[in-house]
């Protein structure tokens, strides 16, 4: 870790009041990105937000949701990221094939299309670095624009998450190993 995480006694009135809000939302506890961001209080704050609205407030249930979340995880090889929504992908109900197939780089078989949706924009969004015209027409009629917006949302969200425990090398619990190569 290259970073000294704080306690609640470390911090700043700023931080802690940062900490205090993550900690009785919806999570119930600080996510673990937010400890580093911490370092700049009003960008945790609003991103902290942003990453409680897009995991528990857009149109897709979790199985949904965590397809892009993973395929994110999986892009920039953020270890940690992985193992914290791949237990949530399966708590959520996801099949465990569907997320062998995206931690081994092979497109997954869906019975959903919007999950197959989801995660051709994703894919496309990060490995194309955008959304071609056919498939963003396919898109709004499978997902909607709404769920378009939020589909690029969680992939820059888990992006920008991916690159902080990336860069400040989070590390997994301790007993835990990463499923990533």
């Amino acid at each position: 870790m290259r970073l000294k995480l704080l306690s609640p006694g470390e911090m700043s009135a700023e931080q802690k009041e940062t900490y205090d809000e993550a900690v009785s939302g919806k999570r119930g506890a600080p996510p673990a990105p937010m400890m580093a961001w911490l370092n700049s209080p009003d960008m945790a704050r609003h991103a902290t937000r942003l990453g409680e609205q897009l995991r528990f407030n857009t149109i897709f249930p979790a199985k949904l949701s965590e397809i892009a979340i993973l395929v994110t995880a999986r892009h920039w090889t953020s270890h940690y990221e992985w193992y914290a929504h791949k237990r949530l992908a399966l708590k959520g109900g996801m099949d465990p094939k569907i997320i062998e197939d995206i931690r081994d780089r092979r497109t997954p078989v869906f019975d959903d299309p919007k999950g197959q949706m989801i995660y051709d924009v994703a894919k496309s969004l990060h490995e194309g670095k955008g959304v071609s015209k056919s498939l963003y027409d396919e898109a709004v009629k499978v997902l909607t624009e709404r769920g378009i917006v939020e589909v690029i949302g969680l992939c820059g969200y888990y992006t920008m998450v991916s690159m902080t425990l990336n860069t400040f090398e989070f590390g997994l619990p301790e007993g835990e190993a990463s499923d990533l190569a």
